[in-house]
C-alpha cells in the first residue's frame, strides 16, 4: 500500500481553486466582449446598406390601437424607383386598347346590330395637326365595321382605319388627338442583343387587364416564322420576328415591346400556343415595321414592286406534272411555276408565260414562292430591274424584268 502525503493533498486543492478562478474570469470577459459586438452590430444591420434597391421611405408613425399605445409601430410606404418602372412610366400611357366592332344579325330576324367581335392593343406613335396615329396588328382590325380606341385613362374614342397590310400583320389607325397625352418613342431593334431586358405592355384578355406589364428578355433576334396567309396549310410568307419570354397573351397583339429605356422596339404580334411550349412570345421588329407604318399612314397601303403573276411552288406540284406538264429536267425539283401572267404586267412585258418555271432571280436560287416574295419585297424597289432565269419546255432561258407599282 502507498502513503498519501498531506502536503500533496493541500497543494492539489489550491491548484483546483486557482483554475476555477481563471475559468470564471475568462467567461466574464468573453460575455462582455460579445455584448459589445452586438451593440455595435445593431445599427449596421438596420442601416440602408442592407437594402441595395432604390427606395425612399415615406415614414408615417402611428400608435397601434391594438397594443393600447404601449408599443409604437411604424408604417413605411416605399416609393420604389427602378429602370423598369421608369420605362413603364415613359411608354405605358401610349399603349391603348382597340375594339373590333362588327355587324351581326339580330336573332336572325333580318335586323342587324353592331357588337364587339374582339379586342387587341395598339401604340400611339405620332401626333400631327389635330390627329394622332396608332399602330396595331392587321388581325386585330380585320373585318371590322367600326373601330374604337380606349386610351390609358379609360376614354373611348372612335378610330378610322388608314390602312393595313396582311403580309406584315400591321395596321395604322387615326384618332382625334384631343385626349392624347403621350406618344411612344421608337428605338433601334437592330441593336438588340439576346439576354437584353424587355417589357411587354398591352391588354391581355381584353380591357379588364388593360395596361398590363410583363417583363422578360430578348430570347432571340432575326427569328423566321412561316406564315400561312390564306390558311390553306401552306406557308405563304416568312415573317422576321423578335423572340421574347415576356408573357404575351391574346389581347396583347398590337401592343408595345419596349426596351429598358422605354423605347418601343417591337410590336407584339403572335404567341406560339402549343402544348408543352411556354415563354415564346413574338414581336415585329420596329425597324422592319417603320417603312410599312409610313406607307400605311401616307398611302393606305404598302408600296411594293409588282410582277403581275400568280405563283405556285414546284414542290407543291406532283412529280408527274413536274416532268410531263412543266417539262422540267429530272434533276430540277425546285422553283416557282407561273399559274397565270397578267396581260401587260411587267412579267408579260418581259416575255414570261403561263407554265414557265422561275429558278433564279438576280443570281439567287428561288426554291419556292416564299423565296421569291422575300427577295421581291425585302430587297427590291419599284423601278428596279431583275434578271430572271426560267425553264420553258425543258430548256433554260433568261430575261430581264422591270418592276413597277401595282395599279388597279
Amino acid at each position: 500500500m502507498g502513503y498519501y502525503d498531506q502536503e500533496d493533498y493541500e497543494n492539489s486543492n489550491k491548484k483546483q481553486k486557482g483554475n476555477k478562478g481563471g475559468y470564471f474570469l475568462a467567461s466574464l470577459v468573453g460575455a462582455i466582449l460579445g455584448a459589445i459586438l452586438v451593440i455595435i452590430a445593431i445599427p449596421i444591420i438596420s442601416g440602408s446598406d442592407v437594402f441595395p434597391f432604390s427606395a425612399q421611405p415615406d415614414e408615417q408613425v402611428q400608435e397601434n390601437a391594438d397594443n393600447k399605445g404601449n408599443i409604437p409601430t411604424q408604417n413605411v410606404s416605399l416609393n420604389v424607383v427602378s429602370d423598369v418602372t421608369k420605362a413603364v412610366d415613359k411608354a405605358g400611357d401610349a399603349v391603348v386598347g382597340i375594339t373590333n366592332i362588327q355587324t351581326t344579325s339580330f336573332w336572325g330576324e333580318g335586323g342587324s346590330v353592331n357588337e364587339p367581335a374582339g379586342t387587341g392593343s395598339g401604340v400611339i406613335y405620332k401626333k400631327a395637326g389635330n390627329k394622332a396615329y396608332v399602330v396595331t396588328n392587321h388581325h386585330v382590325i380585320e373585318k371590322a365595321n367600326k373601330l374604337e380606341v380606349t386610351l390609358a385613362d379609360g376614354t373611348k374614342v372612335p378610330a378610322e382605319l388608314r390602312g393595313s397590310d396582311i403580309w406584315t400583320d400591321l395596321a395604322v389607325l387615326e384618332i382625334d388627338e384631343k385626349n392624347v397625352k403621350k406618344v411612344a418613342e421608337f428605338g433601334n431593334s437592330d441593336a438588340l442583343k439576346p439576354g437584353e431586358p424587355v417589357i411587354a405592355i398591352g391588354n391581355p384578355l381584353g380591357q379588364t387587364f388593360s395596361g398590363s406589364v410583363t417583363q422578360g428578355i430578348i430570347s432571340g433576334v432575326e427569328r423566321t416564322i412561316p406564315v400561312d396567309i390564306n390558311e390553306d396549310g401552306v406557308a405563304d410568307w416568312n415573317a422576321d420576328v423578335l423572340q421574347t419570354d415576356a408573357a404575351i397573351n391574346p389581347g396583347n397583339s398590337g401592343g408595345a415591346l419596349v426596351n429598358i429605356k422605354g423605347q418601343v422596339i417591337g410590336i407584339n404580334s403572335m404567341k406560339i400556343a402549343q402544348q408543352a411550349v411556354e415563354g415564346i412570345g413574338l414581336a415585329i421588329p420596329i425597324n422592319s415595321a417603320q417603312p410599312i407604318i409610313n406607307d400605311l399612314e401616307k398611302f393606305g397601303e404598302v408600296k411594293r414592286p409588282y410582277m403581275g403573276v400568280e405563283l405556285v411552288s414546284v414542290n407543291e406540284i406532283s412529280r408527274y406534272h413536274q416532268l410531263e406538264t412543266l417539262k422540267l429536267p429530272s434533276d430540277v425539283n425546285y422553283g416557282v411555276a407561273l399559274r397565270r401572267v397578267v396581260p401587260n404586267a411587267p412579267a408579260a412585258q418581259a416575255g414570261l408565260k403561263e407554265l414557265d418555271v422561275i429558278v433564279e432571280m438576280d443570281g439567287e436560287k428561288i426554291n419556292d414562292v416564299v423565296d421569291l416574295r422575300k427577295l421581291l419585297y425585302n430587297k427590291k424597289k419599284i423601278g428596279d430591274q431583275l434578271e430572271i432565269k426560267y425553264y420553258r419546255g425543258g430548256k433554260l432561258h433568261k430575261t430581264t424584268l422591270k418592276l413597277r407599282e401595282e395599279t388597279f
